[in-house]
């Protein structure tokens, strides 16, 4: 067991590396060929930090696995909005500026709910996969073109000083190169040693998926919204974690169910109370002037903590 345990920790330290490089590389590339940073933030950061999930779930799914990659994206979705918001609005309270952002959320619930109306046959087909896969297509648009309509200085500013640049080509090529290596051999690791732990725990993949390697994967939106709040750019904080959410459901399971048909019996109907509320949860939370206060900030973590307790009974 002990064994299994180091090959999940170095499949997600590899999984948050190859996300880092990729995400650093190709926003960088982006830059240099004139994408604005606004839309860079928006779309290919998203993209990018929602990488690991996306090739573990692709990966488990293959493999048979598709407990592991459910959990992965329920558990990832509640992790970005519990954990990586409520330790981001710990650090320093979350006042949002951006309308594309205020107008993402009900896009991110809509996600939810539609995935919810999915599983409710006990699994997702192919063509359910067909479908959110689709709705990532829309929605890559919409983030796309909104971000270039942006009426809003600061907020674009937000978004240029949060990314970083590399010094030449070659290098940024190189980082998304290595940062694409480092993911595919980390979902593999990773996912080697998830079944077999979940096997020796006596505990179901989904289970995992929920827990270690939900926020395992979660740890590039983590990285890059505290920061982000740190310095003071909560749109970026805020960005980050609801495209990251809406891109999981559509884009990442989309793929894993056109890759192979996903029963969903290890779930428990509070996994799924839970991964709806924490989406319809942010709507109050920012009704007033749109800020995510620190009480807020730690009552969502706490709420979290009780989560992962309830899991582990």
């Amino acid at each position: 067991m002990l064994l299994n345990a180091v090959f999940v920790i170095i499949g997600l330290l590899l999984l948050a590396a190859g996300a880092e490089g990729l995400v650093r590389g190709a926003g960088a590339v982006a830059l240099r060929f004139g994408v604005a940073p606004l839309v860079v933030g928006l779309t290919i950061v998203a993209l990018g930090t929602g990488s690991p999930e996306f090739v573990l779930s692709v990966q488990a799914a293959a493999s048979g696995s598709g407990g592991l990659a459910l959990g992965n994206v329920l558990g990832s979705n509640i992790s970005n909005i519990a954990l990586v918001l409520g330790l981001a609005a710990l650090v320093r309270p979350l006042a949002v500026q951006a309308r594309l952002i205020r107008r993402e959320v009900p896009v991110m619930i809509g996600a939810t709910f539609l995935l919810a109306v999915m599983m409710w046959d006990g699994g997702l087909g192919r063509l359910d996969g067909a479908v959110l896969l689709a709705g990532a297509v829309l929605y890559v648009a919409f983030a796309y073109y909104g971000a270039r309509r942006s009426d809003v200085p600061a907020v674009a500013a937000e978004f240029d000083a949060a990314l970083e640049r590399e010094r030449s080509l070659r290098v940024e090529a190189l980082l998304v190169v290595v940062g694409l290596g480092a993911l595919l051999l980390g979902a593999t690791v990773l996912l080697r040693g998830a079944v077999e732990l979940a096997s020796a725990l006596g505990v179901s993949e989904v289970v995992v998926g929920l827990t270690v390697i939900a926020v395992g994967t979660s740890l590039p939106e983590l990285a890059t919204s505290v920061s982000a709040a740190r310095r003071g750019q909560a749109d970026v904080a805020f960005g980050n974690a609801i495209g990251s959410n809406v891109i999981n459901i559509l884009a990442v399971l989309g793929a894993a169910a056109l890759v192979r048909p996903l029963a969903t019996s290890g779930l428990r109907p509070l996994d799924v109370a839970v991964f709806l509320v924490s989406a319809v949860l942010v709507l109050p939370l920012m009704a007033r002037g749109s800020v995510l206060n620190r009480w807020e900030g730690g009552a969502l973590v706490a709420g979290y903590a009780v989560y992962i307790v309830s899991l582990a009974a």
